[in-house]
């Protein structure tokens, strides 16, 4: 689109997550006016670390926030997979992209901090939770549960796995309970018990649990995740610390200590969804970017660097295509293929041969969702 077009469209982000702050800043360095609403009152993030890879670290340089992010990260060299008493299996460098190597580990709260520090002041609007949506064909229109309404040349909807937006538009397919739970922290370096030794992610494989250990040492911390075969489906269960330790039974003595050690008041605990592909992410004048299109599982690390990806592809196609709709229509060709498959390997979770070995007939029967 010509520079005056871009700088004539109004851009209407639903959603202020990771997906929607990223989406505002490369639409607003188009040029457009773009306005970000979001339900809460506050932003914030659930208290545990992500990895943010090679490739999405060279868009924030394209943004030019390269910077504010990465001064509240740790630069890692690689990932490592062992099983649960700490032996070997996997070992590999993070994937580069160009001269970047490294993948930054962040805490999910700094990331969100920093991608909010770089929108212009009065983008965000707190307090607007989208109730109904009506595509116009030219524009969409708008309607809050606090009584605000607006009109945009184009609704980006950022708004998660219980996205309204693909509900009320494309999609009215309840999310997919994936038949486990994650249960999330952040704790001092010091209560690791040695465990935490540079800036690497490991992950320890047992029968139907997982470990992550997600080292953020630039603020003296480590992201301790366990994700566990579970059948209750409800979104926030209640869980006991006797419940965690269950599931870190044969886990290397220092992992038991450390979840044996856990203050229960800190630790998010969350039933594991996920979507079914969606088949068409646009209409005219609206489109989804992360979670929202293409909501996955945790197991490849992938879910908040593909709704960054969205943001930068989706400002790309808007200055390549002739207009909204031919840049939406190529954003889900360029998006789609690639999420896709991340939503299938990230559902299976290993391949075939591996969930056998590694979780031998211990998947649940998938369980009622709330």
């Amino acid at each position: 689109m010509q520079l005056s077009d871009l700088q004539n469209l109004k851009i209407a982000v639903i959603g202020a997550g990771y997906g929607g702050a990223a989406a505002a800043k490369a639409l607003s360095l188009l040029g457009a006016r773009v306005d970000v609403y979001e339900q809460a009152s506050r932003i914030r993030e659930v208290g545990a670390g992500i990895g943010l890879r090679p490739a999405t670290m060279n868009r924030f340089r394209e943004w030019g926030v390269f910077d504010a992010i990465a001064e509240v990260t740790s630069p890692s060299d690689y990932f490592e997979i062992l099983t649960a008493t700490g032996d070997p299996i996997m070992k590999e460098a993070w994937p580069a992209a160009g001269e970047q190597t490294h993948t930054h580990l962040i805490h999910r709260g700094d990331f969100i901090d920093a991608l909010m520090g770089v929108l212009p002041e009065g983008m965000v609007h707190l307090g607007h939770k989208l109730e109904t949506i009506e595509d116009r064909g030219d524009c969409a229109a708008l309607t809050f549960a606090n009584g605000a309404t607006a009109e945009a040349d184009l609704v980006v909807g950022a708004d998660g796995i219980r996205s309204v937006v693909r509900h009320q538009l494309f999609s009215q397919k309840a999310p997919v309970f994936a038949g486990e739970h994650a249960y999330r922290t952040v704790i001092s370096v010091d209560d690791a018990h040695g465990m935490v030794v540079d800036d690497n992610l490991r992950m320890y494989i047992g029968r139907g649990t997982k470990i992550y250990l997600l080292p953020l040492r630039h603020r003296g911390q480590v992201s301790f995740d366990i994700t566990a075969l579970h059948p209750d489906g409800t979104w926030a269960p209640e869980v006991t610390k006797e419940d965690l330790l269950r599931t870190v039974e044969g886990f290397d003595e220092r992992l038991v200590n450390i979840t044996r050690d856990l203050d229960m008041d800190t630790v998010n605990i969350r039933a594991v969804y996920d979507i079914d592909p969606v088949g068409t992410w646009h209409s005219d004048s609206v489109v989804l970017v992360g979670d929202a299109a293409h909501s996955m599982l945790h197991h490849q690390g992938q879910g908040a660097n593909s709704a960054i990806e969205d943001g930068g592809a989706l400002a790309d196609a808007l200055r390549e295509a002739g207009s909204v709709k031919e840049a939406l229509a190529l954003y889900q060709a360029t998006r789609k293929p690639v999420t896709d498959e991340l939503q299938r390997i990230s559902r299976q979770g290993w391949t075939e041969d591996e969930i056998d070995e590694v979780f031998p007939g211990q998947r649940p029967a998938t369980a009622g969702q709330e």
